[in-house]
């Protein structure tokens, strides 16, 4: 049995998160209205639910590679991060990042999914230097082409 997620429908025809298949790491979240988005747009949808976390987990809100794909629509902030502590309703910030054509989702439409994971909390411990590694601070690119 995994974690139990208290959940609250704030709209109680939709449906509560869920697993598409067996083994699936993210449960489907839906939207609670309709709506379109222009090329180049985006705008904040809601999806009917509010999540109760156990303290010492996140959920993380994933786009969906299938509209990625097949509409050029994902998340601005990918993944969202739903602390244990959040009650309000969750809410997906959508981008239709195809530059020619529109897209629209109707009420209960799949739009992100939920990964719910266990998190550590850090000590944060100031020192003179770090120790050596073998990466070093070589940035972005780094171990790429030579």
């Amino acid at each position: 049995m995994g974690v139990q997620v208290l959940v609250t429908r704030l709209d109680p025809d939709l449906p509560l998160p869920r697993y598409a298949k067996g083994g699936d790491a993210g449960a489907d979240i839906v939207s609670r209205i309709d709506v379109t988005l222009a090329p180049g747009e985006r705008t904040l949808v809601p999806t009917g639910i509010s999540i109760a976390l156990p303290d010492g987990y996140v959920a993380l809100v994933h786009p969906r590679s299938g509209l990625a794909i097949k509409h050029g629509v994902t998340m601005v902030n990918s993944p969202g991060t739903v602390d244990a502590g959040f009650r309000g309703e969750l809410q997906i910030i959508l981008i239709n990042h195809d530059p020619k054509e529109s897209v629209s989702f109707k009420r209960g439409d799949r739009i992100a999914q939920l990964v719910i994971q266990k998190v550590e909390r850090a000590d944060f411990i100031e020192v003179e230097s770090l120790p050596g590694s073998g990466r070093g601070t070589d940035g972005f690119g780094s171990t790429g082409r030579a």
